[in-house]
């Protein structure tokens, strides 16, 4: 297959290649989100509530084989697996806060749930968790004037702890938003899509990731997967204030996943 597509790409202009090559390889890196998306799709289509099996059961176990999956095939390593099993309970903790405090709910039933949130929605974090660990081995991403691990670990946490207190406490995001600017507003992503590296601002990277996750939690709540309030009666976009919620858990995913790929500076490190 990789052979088959080098030779399509090498027909076309290099500037054009290298853009569908950066395309399929992001697609490479998002196998588990991709699929998830699809499952809840596919059984939003097709499911009866008469089946035996609940939907977000049902999702629950597909979830899991593709997780088995992806590691016998090496698709993700163990010390992947073990970040992306914390990111796994982190959201899960939250999902169970959340939930608990209205901000969105899960409509339908299941088995496999825990107060009231099916554990299928772990995987919906772990999937961030996979992309961003798959994406830093695939693209070979390299980083400059990268913080320090315990600098990144408090924002980290400050930032988590924000989604619990914001409920009986003032909302901090906005100084979030500044923290993480300027914790890393000098950090440059140095990613190499075909031979020679290319770089972008880690915060555009984020921001641009967190679109993507916002039309996917769209996806969720079009297929009726979870719903929040206001759209029980007829489905509305999800608010564009989603957009800095996903920016700020993009902050937790990637730090939780330098823990095991730590940043690495580029080879050549005249680059700054």
């Amino acid at each position: 297959m990789r052979r088959a597509i080098r030779g399509g790409l090498a027909r076309l202009p290099a500037p054009l290649a290298e853009f569908i090559l950066f395309g399929l390889k992001q697609a490479w890196a998002c196998l588990f989100a991709a699929i998830m998306l699809a499952l809840l799709i596919g059984t939003k289509l097709i499911w009866d509530p008469a089946w035996p099996i609940h939907r977000y059961d049902a999702l629950f176990v597909a979830a899991l084989l593709v997780q088995v999956a992806m590691l016998a095939f090496r698709m993700e390593s163990f010390d992947e697996l073990k970040v992306i099993l914390v990111y796994h309970v982190v959201g899960t903790i939250m999902e169970i806060f959340k939930t608990h405090m209205g901000s969105w709910s899960y409509p339908e039933a299941a088995w496999i749930r825990i107060e009231g949130v099916p554990l299928f929605t772990g995987f919906m974090y772990g999937c961030v968790g996979s992309y961003m660990a798959r994406a830093i081995r695939i693209f070979d991403m390299r980083f400059t004037h990268y913080p320090p691990l315990w600098a990144t670990a408090l924002l980290a946490a400050a930032i988590y702890a924000n989604f619990f207190t914001h409920h009986v406490f003032v909302d901090l995001r906005w100084a979030l938003f500044a923290w993480t600017f300027l914790l890393f507003w000098r950090v440059r992503i140095y990613f190499t899509t075909d031979r020679r590296p290319l770089w972008m601002p880690l915060l555009i990277a984020a921001f641009l990731t967190a679109c993507f996750l916002w039309v996917a939690e769209n996806v969720g709540t079009i297929t009726g997967t979870w719903l929040y309030p206001g759209q029980h009666g007829a489905w509305k976009p999800v608010s564009f204030s989603k957009l800095g919620s996903w920016y700020l858990l993009l902050v937790i995913s990637f730090v939780l996943v330098t823990l095991v790929n730590r940043p690495m500076p580029p080879d050549d490190t005249r680059e700054v």
